[in-house]
Order: structure tokens, then sequence, then C-alpha cells
């Protein structure tokens, strides 16, 4: 059945609205000599030159930006500095994202150096909260202080963070001292880092429940496979975690060596909750590679033994396999928080529709789709068209009022923002945004607040800023703001050109760049389409760009036609699947076509082939892309749109098609 929801957006709002922005983009403003003193600042900051901060803050002290000034200078040298001076920044900046900023840097310092007293002076005045180990600092200081028991939330805190660091493992240690903590809580963190590739973090938690086993984990960590082969198999328990340890380890880049190796050798030695785990570490691996043999590795152990990562890797391989009782026991053994999530509470849904005379299960699974149903989310969508309703989206939130607005333009930390961003200080803008519209005070700011200050971003056309700030409204959504639709002459005169959906690539740079032009990505992919240069060489080749030089993906124009080309190469090659094709953009054509499946493999449903993709951030890439293609087609097309069509089917490849191996 069609996906009706999308259908009535169009009475909700009209694609005129929602593309009313220049075809060409803003000129940059001219700098002046104010602006270039904070961009000195700015780098010298980087840089690490704090004699040369101290010379130019005198300079920037009237500057709309002169918190960060300050800030830089101060921040710079704050190993050296005194109480007195940290103290006098924060009343003259008081209640602003520096004043906070720096209290968050004095608090790890404080931390670090183990001062209880001015530690616990301070940390109630932190408002933001966010920072995991400054909380780590404080559960150390209020169980040395008050000898408070933290352990919950130290172990809870510690085992979400991946690395090795200082503040919850000072928390940890203490709270393990006092026998708060247990040698199987270390033991469990220990294999948490190990599978999150923290050897590092590994080692510090071993050393601390026993350190007389450094060497053997020294050995394991080097040489897995040797360490399970040469070592005799025992039943005492740091035996038996140093084997645990080693399958996992091993489990990383061979897991049916580490099959076998439990079968064969080590599985009458380990407890039963520790070769759950060995087995869902096995069958996470195995997964991950798509390997057929994963489910009879996760049958091996119990689900109750095996951790979140391991029980979402159980359940992405049931549902590959088609097997729906073990999805709906792995997302029962997953624990409260990871089980309500949009993706398993869809596909347990789903699983619970699937039960054969059970009007219960129906019941429930209809129940669940009804609660998650909308326009949030890929999964949402999903939930939305599952069920087959022509459910109206949310009405359109009445318009700003005057006052609304002004109150937005009005904050002076918004101010700084869009200032620094205007100079080209992005990244000191965005966190200043994302600071006043997550004010922290009880219910944070009002829906009616955030679509003021997402309009004010839209107003100046800091897109990412309007899009991340109105897509946290709860009772309200304004489509308007989350899915607008900047350069829409120049994209849908290039899309119409090549013969590829608008609404493709306005999916596509939604999520890339969130339509910042000079967008730049940490592997140095440039622009609204985050193009790489190599491939952006490539492609200009192909479609006869003469003069190319890849300092030209800024060019707005040149971007899109680079990016769009790349596209529609790629679409074609996976003969038109949109989700295959959104993989290859964000991965390289080569990874889609091994995660689509060998041989005789059967055809799933693509959101099941989606949600199976082994990296974290294409799988979400792919899901975005797609639900934000579905939206936007029915804002360009005003006709009826289906998530589900555009997803399809993937399998095998025809041993006959035809693969265009250049694709970079």
């Amino acid at each position: 059945m069609q996906f009706r929801t999308i259908l009535t957006l169009i009475v909700f709002t009209s694609a005129a609205a929602l593309a009313a922005s220049a075809a060409q983009p803003p000129a940059q403003p001219k700098l002046q000599d104010a602006d270039k003193v904070l961009l000195d600042m700015a780098e010298a900051f980087k840089k690490g030159q704090s004699k040369r901060l101290t010379e130019l803050l005198p300079t920037a002290r009237r500057h709309t930006l002169a918190p960060w000034a300050a800030y830089w200078e101060l921040k710079a040298r704050l190993d050296t500095a005194n109480a007195d001076e940290v103290q006098a920044f924060f009343k003259r900046f008081a209640g602003t994202y520096q004043e906070d900023r720096l209290r968050n840097d004095w608090l790890l310092l404080l931390g670090q150096r183990r001062d209880w007293s001015q530690f616990v002076t301070e940390a109630p005045h932190y408002r933001m909260q966010d920072d995991r180990e400054v909380r780590c600092y404080t559960l150390a200081m209020e169980h040395t202080l008050a000898g408070v028991d933290m352990s919950q939330e130290t172990k809870d805190l510690w085992f979400k963070q991946k690395n090795a660091s200082d503040g919850c493992t000072l928390a940890a240690q203490m709270h393990f001292d006092h026998q708060l903590l247990t040698p199987a809580d270390l033991w469990r963190k220990a294999r948490l880092s190990l599978e999150a590739r923290q050897p590092r973090a590994t080692q510090q938690v071993v050393a601390m429940v026993a350190p007389q086993a450094s060497s053997a984990l020294s050995t394991l960590l080097a040489k897995p496979e040797h360490y399970l082969k040469v070592t005799p198999p025992s039943s005492q328990p740091l035996a038996q975690e140093l084997a645990l340890l080693a399958l996992v380890r091993l489990a990383d880049s061979a897991p049916d060596a580490a099959a076998q190796s439990l079968k064969t050798r080590w599985a009458a030695a380990l407890a039963p909750d520790q070769r759950g785990w060995a087995w869902g570490a096995i069958g996470k691996q195995s997964a991950m590679q798509l390997s057929p043999d994963a489910m009879d590795y996760f049958a091996q152990g119990s689900a109750k033994d095996m951790s979140d990562e391991h029980l979402t890797w159980y359940a992405r391989a049931a549902l590959r396999a088609g097997v729906w009782p073990r999805v709906l026991s792995a997302i029962a053994a997953m624990s409260p928080a990871v089980a309500a999530e949009p993706t398993w509470l869809y596909w347990r849904a789903r699983g619970l529709l699937n039960v054969k005379n059970n009007p219960a299960a129906l019941q429930e699974g209809q129940a669940l789709l009804q609660s998650m149903a909308g326009v949030r989310g890929f999964y949402e969508l999903l939930a939305q068209e599952e069920l087959g309703l022509p459910i109206t989206p949310p009405p359109s939130p009445e318009a700003l009022t005057e006052s609304e607005k002004e109150a937005a333009r009005s904050n002076p930390g918004l101010q700084r923002a869009l200032t620094a961003i205007a100079i080209g200080l992005r990244a000191e803008g965005v966190r200043e945004w994302n600071y006043q519209t997550n004010l922290h005070r009880p219910g944070g700011l009002s829906d009616r607040e955030l679509l003021a200050a997402a309009d004010l971003a839209c107003q100046h056309e800091v897109w990412d800023r309007c899009i991340n700030t109105s897509e946290r409204t709860k009772s309200v959504i304004d489509l308007t703001q989350r899915f607008p639709m900047p350069h829409k002459q120049a994209v849908l005169a290039r899309t119409q050109a090549i013969g590829l959906d608008p609404a493709y690539v306005y999916g596509l740079i939604r999520q890339e760049s969130r339509f910042i032009t000079d967008a730049r990505s940490g592997v140095g992919a440039s622009g609204l389409m985050q193009v790489m240069p190599a491939t952006a060489r490539w492609t200009a080749k192909k479609i006869g760009l003469a003069g190319f030089s890849p300092k030209q993906l800024n060019d707005r124009d040149t971007n899109i036609a680079i990016g769009t080309s790349y596209l529609k190469l790629v679409l074609d090659d996976f003969a038109g699947s949109m989700p295959m094709a959104a993989a290859a953009y964000n991965a390289g054509p080569g990874r889609p076509r091994k995660w689509r499946g060998q041989g005789d493999a059967p055809s799933v449903e693509a959101a099941i082939w989606a949600e199976n993709v082994p990296f974290t951030e294409t799988r979400d890439y792919v899901k975005k892309v797609l639900a934000n293609t579905t939206i936007y087609a029915a804002m360009i097309s005003g006709q009826t749109q289906s998530l589900k069509a555009r997803l399809g089917q993937i399998g095998p490849a025809h041993a006959n098609a035809q693969v265009n191996r250049e694709l970079p």
C-alpha cells in the first residue's frame, strides 16, 4: 500500500515555501580589522601560543566575541593560572557558554590534581553537566570526602566510556578498593574495552584487578591464537578470564578460528556465562562479516550472558536469515534502554506480527507500530507505512510572534554564535549555539523558543543550526525548518539535465553537509555533497569537465555538478537501488557489492540489508538519506510517496550483471 502520510504534508506546507532561499550563495562579509584579530587569536590558540594570545587580548575586548578571546587566553595557560584569575573570569562572563566551558576545563584540571577542596566548591555551578569525565571525578570526590556509595553510576559511566580515562578509572578504583565494585565488574569492563578495540584501556583494567597477569595479557593481545593453543585449559578464575579475553581478541580478526578454539579446547573450562559472552563476541564478528555461520555461533550461547552489542548483531543476523523467533529473543534480552530504540521497537513489532495464530502478539505488534509511527525518522516512517493508515501529520505550528522572534534575535549567545560562524569560526559558533539552545534548566527550551531560534538560523542561512534546532521540538514539527531546500534552482536544473531524482540529491546533501557550502570533513571531503578530491578528479574526467582542480569543490555549482554526476554513475551501477547507491557514496562502491551477499543468498528487504551494514556510519547514513528522500519527494512532487518502494529488495547481483569496476 502506498505511503499516504507524506501526501498530506503538501496540505501542511508548499514546495514554494520550503524553497525560500536565493539561487546563489550569500556573499561573504568583508572582514573588519577586529574580526581579523579574533581569527588570529583562534589560530594562536590552536597552536598553543599563549604569549601571542596575551598580546592580542586587549585589542579584542570590545568585540562581540570578547568572551571567546578571554577564554582562549586563559585556557591556554590554565595549568599555571591561579584560582583568583579563574574566579574573576567566572564573574566577568557569568551566564555565558565560555564561563561554563572554562569551568568544565577547570574541574578536569582540579580532578587530575585531586584538589577536592576546590572541586567540591566549583562542581555545583557547572551547568552543562555533559562531560562524563567531570562526572566521574565528581563521583570520586563524593566517595572520597563523604564515603558515599556511587558504585552503580560509576559502573554505568565507566562501561560506556570506551577509552582509558583518568576520572572514570579513578572512581572505579576507589569503589573497587572498598569492595563496592566486584572483580566480575572489572573483568566485564576489560571485555568491553577489548571489543571496542581499546587494548590500552583493557590493560589498565586488568592491572587493577589482576596486576600479576600483565605479562600473560601482553602475550594474548599480541598473539591470541597462539596463547589459546599453548595455554593449558583451566577452571581457575584468572585463567578463565584471560582465555575469554584471548577468544574476544581472536574473534575480532578470525571468528571461525575463535569458534574452533572455543569448541575443541576451552568450552569445558569456561563458566556458562563466560561461554555465552565468548559466543556472543564470535557471533557478532561473524555477523559483521555477513557469514551464514553467525546464527549457529549465537545459538551456542545464552542470550542473557551477551552484551547489548552482541545482541544487536544477533538480531541483525536473525533478520537477514528471516528467523523471526530469534529476532524476538535477541531483542527481549537487550537492556531496556536499547530495546526501546526505534530500530528495535520496529523490528520487535514486525516479529510479533509474524507470530502465527497468536492474536495477542498481533495486537501488541500493532500497538508498537502505532506508538512510534510518524515522520521523525526512518523507522517511524516505516511503521507508518506498515500500518497502512493515512495518519495526518502534525499540524503546522502557529506563526511565530514578533516578540518570540525578537527574544531569539536579542539573545547574546545566539548573536555571538552567528557572528562567529559569519567570520569563519564555525566550530566555535556551533558550540555556542548548541549551548544556548540546550539551556540546562528544568525542561530546557520550550518548543516555541526552539522554533524561534531555528527561524533565526534559517534567516541567516545557517542551515545546519536551523535543522538541528528544529529537530528537537517535542510536540510540534515545522517541516519547513527541518527540510529546507537551499540552492533549489541549481539542484533542480542539474538533476533534470542528468536524469536524477532531485529528492534523492536533497536527501543526500541534507545528510552530508546540512547545506554548508564550504563544509570539509576530517578525511578531506568538501562542499555541499562532500566529494573527495580523488573522486572529484575521476568524475570530472568522466563528464568532460576540463581544467578541473579539487580547489573548485567549494564552488557551489561545481560541487553539485561533480557530486550529482558521481551519484548518477553509482546509482546506474547498482541498477537504480537507492540504498546501495547511498552506501556506495558513503563507503565506496566495492563494499556494498560485498554486502549484498554471494551466490544463492536470498534477497531481503532493503531495510534489513541496511540494518546489516557493518559500518555504523554507513548504516545510519543509508537510513537517514532514504528517509530524507521520501519527505523531500513529497515536497517537490506533491504526490503520495512510499519509503518501502524506494528501498525495494536487495540480493546478490546476477552473474551476468555489468559492474563498473572503475568507480573509485
